[in-house]
């Protein structure tokens, strides 16, 4: 079995696969400070529960936008699964053509994600990820990743609000039942979830007319639902889309 890690920002994603099938997920919050053996006692702890062993484990690999962290979590796959793991970077194959300026710049998530989506859905295609930093990636018919935008997460805004207007509370990231807001809270809410699908909606009109025609929209990432509800752009929600990438880029490299 394959175990895939994607260090996020904010989250960590582990996944296992058997061949093309996910048999189990889990999200757990970044800690950068923790060490490979507290991120084992956790991994480990979480495997039994879905009727799994360390010694079903025979591969894995890692993308990371947290280097600090990517050879705490190579030390751990290295010693208690007895493997080395692949990481991605260059000289990887992903079955991508990065079509930017600097492509070492590119986030090896982002790599991960154009790969999944090429795959499931063809292409042209708009890839929205809603995580620590909200990325709006466009992907050609061919699959070459060519760019994209990058904004503050919804939760990074939100906290800001709170830590720097002094009088401002933290809210609840759920959409109110109306724009306009009747307090504090749910003008907050407005404000946020609203003014986010805007973005969304902007930068997808601007991507599709650049992208010279109709690219299908598709939303990953852990508040990839709260923007979906609120916009008929997003055509599809896939919570797993970069551990399905990092699966494929693995079969790509074996």
């Amino acid at each position: 079995m394959l175990l895939a890690i994607d260090i996020g920002n904010t989250n960590l994603a582990f996944g296992i696969f058997e061949g093309e099938e996910m048999r189990a997920t889990w999200s757990v919050a970044t800690e950068i400070h923790k060490m490979a053996d507290e991120y084992a006692v956790l991994l480990l702890n979480l495997l039994p529960h879905q009727g799994l062993s360390a010694g079903d484990i025979d591969h894995a690999i890692i993308c990371s936008v947290v280097p600090p962290l990517e050879p705490v979590f190579e030390e751990l796959v290295q010693r208690y699964f007895g493997i080395s793991p692949l990481i991605v970077g260059p000289g990887v194959k992903t079955g991508v053509r990065i079509c930017t300026d600097n492509p070492r710049e590119v986030g090896a998530d982002r790599v991960a994600n154009a790969a999944a989506a090429h795959h499931l859905y063809g292409g042209p295609l708009i890839i929205i990820d809603f995580g620590t930093a909200t990325t709006v990636d466009a992907v050609s018919k061919e699959g070459d990743y060519l760019g994209g935008a990058i904004a503050p997460g919804i939760g990074i805004a939100a906290e800001a609000l709170f830590e720097r207007a002094a009088k401002l509370p933290r809210i609840e990231l759920v959409a109110p039942e109306c724009a306009i807001g009747r307090n504090t809270v749910t003008s907050m809410q407005s404000g946020v979830i609203f003014g986010y699908t805007g973005l969304i909606e902007s930068l997808v009109t601007r991507i599709r007319r650049e992208l010279g025609g109709k690219a299908r929209v598709i939303a990953t990432g852990g508040l990839a639902h709260i923007i979906a509800k609120e916009t008929g752009v997003v055509e599809e929600v896939n919570p797993h889309l970069t551990l399905v990438g990092l699966r494929l880029i693995h079969e790509m490299n074996r």
